[in-house]
């Protein structure tokens, strides 16, 4: 596993004993450190620490555990409180029967900018680990396997301090990645052959898997016939890779930037057992050569993303979506095609239109050749006091089968 090397860490100081005291400052989401920080333990009022961590203070917890989770909680409660007036204040837009809805892009920036106001807040409760990532604290859980997930085995003898907010999120992940995700098309396309999914911390996981649908059942490119190989763009936790294997593609290469999702993939592989057709390599988009088949499920929303954890789902102007068509004509066998996986949520926020989309196809000299469609299953599709229920109670998954325009 590749993880930043401990030079390349902040540092955070603070004032403890009549003595200063300083660790390495850890985040994932790549948060600054506080300027400000000071001791807090069971006395602190919820109400006094939530204006503290608001005006920027980073508040190291050393009273019960337990206790900095509950007071955790109710900052979050606090914050949510808050905006639940900012959006009373401003309403969305009513929609019109049958137009576009580019209003709700509105409520869409205020909903991400609530989001990292609420991130920037909750990050001020902090935790410390020792150099074997030990927290010191009454009713502490054990949390070093997860840490040794996500960082890698403990390197040096300098304590660090994480968010507990990320500290909890790591934690959940190491579960997730225990447990596993199940993956139905796995299933039927090898029944009683393992079919889950096990994502690993910082690798986006395949919790919507409508699109992994699209793919189990889209028709394969007669191509195949001659050249059976096909490119998976952007692999993440391999769940592409492995469907495509699993529908007798002989050879598939897989490729992605982030060494965590090639690690995270090659494990996965390996338990699916299709790890002999899937070749992995790291690189941005695509490897030398053409396929018959090359698929790509890039980010689907054309936003600036807050921290690296949000790459799989932001994509500022839409630059792997515009990348993969640009390019994937050069990588196509003569009768191949390419499979472009995109919700077009964007398109019902008005951050893209469908003739923006339509117009890169045409300018990378690809014709849509066909389209599968699904709805989205996941509970927000259904929660309609959701701000943005409207445009997720319209999204649209499809699965474009493109080829070049000869």
């Amino acid at each position: 596993m590749t993880t930043a090397q401990p030079e390349s860490f902040p540092t955070i100081h603070w004032e403890e004993g009549g003595e200063s005291r300083s660790a390495r400052w850890r985040s994932e989401r790549g948060a600054a450190a506080a300027t400000r920080v000071v001791l807090a333990d069971d006395t602190l009022p919820a109400d006094v620490a939530y204006r503290m961590a608001c005006e920027g203070t980073g508040l190291l917890w050393r009273g019960d555990f337990q206790n900095a989770r509950m007071l955790l909680q109710s900052l979050t409660r606090r914050l949510d409180k808050t905006g639940e007036r900012k959006a009373k204040k401003k309403p969305a837009a009513p929609a019109v029967a049958g137009m576009p809805t580019p209003q709700l892009a509105l409520p869409f920036h205020q909903q991400r900018q609530l989001q990292a106001q609420r991130a920037r807040v909750l990050s001020m409760v902090l935790i410390e680990l020792d150099p074997q990532y030990t927290i010191h604290l009454r009713r502490a859980p054990q949390v070093q396997a997860a840490c040794v997930d996500a960082w890698g085995a403990p390197e040096g003898d300098v304590a660090q301090v994480v968010s507990l907010r990320e500290l909890q999120a790591l934690v959940g992940a190491h579960e997730w990645r225990k447990k596993g995700v199940e993956i139905p098309a796995l299933a039927k396309l090898a029944p009683k052959v393992y079919d889950r999914i096990h994502p690993h911390y910082g690798v986006f996981s395949p919790v919507r898997g409508e699109y992994v649908d699209l793919i189990a059942q889209a028709p394969l490119p007669t191509a195949l016939a001659k050249q059976s190989l096909a490119y998976d763009i952007g692999t993440g936790t391999g769940v592409i890779a492995a469907v495509l294997a699993r529908r007798g593609i002989q050879k598939v290469l897989a490729t992605d930037t982030d060494p965590r999702a090639l690690a995270c993939a090659k494990e996965n592989l390996e338990r699916l057992g299709v790890d002999t057709r899937v070749e992995l390599a790291q690189t941005d988009l695509f490897p030398e050569g053409k396929a018959a088949l090359v698929v790509c499920n890039p980010p689907w929303v054309p936003a600036k993303p807050s921290a690296p954890v949000e790459r799989a789902v932001y994509d500022e102007g839409s630059r792997m979506l515009r990348g993969f068509l640009a390019g994937v004509s050069a990588h196509l066998v003569p009768g191949g095609e390419a499979w472009l996986i995109l919700s077009d949520f964007a398109e019902h926020l008005g951050l893209r239109s469908r003739e923006e989309l339509l117009t890169w196809i045409s300018q990378a000299g690809l014709q849509v050749v066909g389209k599968n469609h699904i709805r989205p299953r996941h509970p927000k599709a259904q929660d309609a006091a959701n701000p943005l229920h409207q445009a997720r109670a319209a999204e649209m998954t499809t699965l474009w089968r493109l080829q070049v325009a000869w």
